[in-house]
């Protein structure tokens, strides 16, 4: 990973045999109060003891709605009232209701020019979706960037759109959207698809169909164990607008346009299309959690710290995922850094900047907790959020880093300032000294994390983010995440350097400046 020079105006050299970088704001507050002392209240048995109630039998995989997170939320508001923190909300409720829904799986079918084809077998979606067109507008591969766009003299609204994977080329075998032979983001099968939906929606597109032989058999496998569970995909209740997707397999699309595979110019296409297909929803009773610590000189500015309280419940078999690690590791590390904050404001030290305490529901449902907090009801406007730290499986150790496991993977830090990312190294460098490993920063890499856990709903937002993970293992959403498995003196330091991280965004002169493109 290459490093970014440091900027002079940022950061000086500490006057030490070891030449450490630090901020020149880091060193002018430190002139005031030294933070390690409030570091060390964050202890390995402090989190052993908290983590092996939040991650036992009792909160019985904490899935969203269900008992066992209705205790992990108590358990929550418990410890921050016993640590004197008070709650986000002014009326003192930690609890933030999040709204949300299940959609049952759906059934149904969609006919093309008189040929019926049925859910789950030509055609997949997962929810309601009807109404009768008499065309379909063809956008190619339905995707706008910089110049380039698809939709150029089209009108989609209140239409029905038809798109398919992957992405235009030149004759020559480079890439238009690029500009080389390496493919861009358009290609990527899990986060193109959401790409083009939203803008055939923003564009008032009634329903997208789509043509993806990849996709369609992931989803079909999906499809079919939800359909065979009795479960079905939950969202946020205010997150339905009357727009649906479908994915088509070839059969289907080809009674749509024979030659979608070769041709990629748009246009509209006459066609009597039907889509009948309904499914019921279940309300969801869920909340996230939100404690507070106000800032003494700029109370209007907001650090938010960030970690998911859900899991992934109870197995079929019966089994339950305790989810020690995911996120059972980042929740007890918030408490532990929020009881370093109020050690702090005791002393006399409260942080200049408001600290937010975020406990975030249904992140293993896809986000919903942290996009109703940006998205829908912030507790505190989002122009004036500095940055959001997330933490996300911080207390195992990633087999490929067996044997040097003084590290953590950080994500996201240099997405959109440069000065948040050098703030990030120098602080490290000079309290704890674990490898920063950026190897899933990297924009091509197939795992996609960035867009994976809470800080992308913030960071969509233009709001600078870190992510701190250690890397998946065996026992990643499997009953053996346990909390006897946590190596809680690594967990310990982890959770340090995100308190020093965050008293320093905190404390510094100058929130961290947004320097680069979302």
């Amino acid at each position: 990973m290459k490093r970014i020079v440091l900027l002079t105006t940022a950061l000086i050299l500490a006057c030490n045999s070891s030449q450490k970088t630090v901020s020149k704001n880091t060193v002018e507050q430190e002139q005031m109060v030294e933070p390690t002392r409030y570091a060390e209240t964050i202890t390995s048995e402090e989190l052993k003891e908290m983590l092996f109630v939040y991650a036992s039998d009792e909160f019985e995989g904490r899935e969203t709605g269900k008992q066992g997170q209705k205790k992990a939320v108590e358990y929550l508001k418990g410890q921050y009232e016993h640590l004197g923190v008070p709650a986000a909300k002014p009326n003192g409720d930690y609890f933030q209701k999040v709204p949300l829904e299940l959609s049952q799986v759906p059934e149904g079918d969609m006919t093309i020019n008189d040929t019926t084809f049925q859910l789950g077998e030509e055609i997949l979606t997962f929810s309601a979706a009807d109404g009768s067109f008499s065309e379909v507008v063809y956008v190619g591969y339905g995707i706008e960037d910089g110049d380039h766009s698809d939709y150029s003299g089209l009108n989609v609204s209140e239409k029905l759109v038809l798109a398919k994977s992957g992405e235009p080329m030149r004759d020559d075998g480079t890439y238009i959207i690029s500009g080389s032979k390496e493919k861009s983001v358009w290609s990527n099968m899990s986060e193109s698809l959401g790409k083009k939906m939203e803008i055939a929606q923003k564009k008032g597109a009634k329903g997208f169909l789509y043509f993806d032989e990849k996709n369609f058999a992931r989803y079909g496998g999906y499809f079919s164990f939800m359909k065979t569970n009795g479960s079905g995909r939950m969202q946020l209740k205010g997150d339905r607008s009357g727009f649906f997707f479908v994915l088509l397999n070839e059969t289907a699309t080809q009674a749509l346009h024979k030659n979608i595979k070769t041709d990629d110019g748009p246009k509209v296409i006459s066609a009597q299309v039907d889509l009948n297909i309904k499914s019921a929803n279940q309300q969801v009773d869920s909340e996230n959690v939100i404690a507070y610590i106000k800032g003494s000189e700029q109370p209007d500015e907001y650090v938010v710290i960030s970690s998911h309280l859900d899991h992934i419940g109870i197995t079929a078999d019966g089994q339950i995922n305790n989810g020690a690690d995911d996120d059972g590791s980042g929740t007890v590390a918030l408490l532990e850094i929020a009881e370093a904050f109020k050690e702090a404001e005791e002393n006399g030290h409260p942080p200049k900047r408001s600290i937010v305490l975020l406990h975030v529901t249904g992140e293993e449902k896809g986000l919903l907790g942290s996009m109703y907090y940006t998205d829908y009801e912030p507790i505190f406007p989002l122009s004036k959020t500095v940055a959001n730290l997330n933490i996300d499986m911080i207390g195992r150790i990633d087999p490929k880093r067996e044997g040097n496991s003084n590290y953590i993977y950080l994500i996201g830090s240099d997405k959109l300032s440069t000065e948040l990312h050098e703030l990030s190294e120098a602080i490290n460098q000079k309290y704890i000294n674990l490898e920063l490993d950026y190897t899933y920063n990297d924009e091509n890499d197939p795992n996609r994390f960035y867009y994976r856990s809470d800080h992308y709903n913030f960071a969509k937002n233009n709001i600078p983010i870190i992510f701190y993970f250690n890397g998946t293992h065996e026992d990643y959403h499997r009953p053996g995440d346990t909390p006897d498995k946590i190596e809680y003196d690594l967990l310990e330091k982890r959770t340090r350097l995100v308190f020093h991280t965050a008293w320093e965004i905190a404390n510094r002169d100058a929130k961290v400046a947004v320097d680069k493109a979302n």
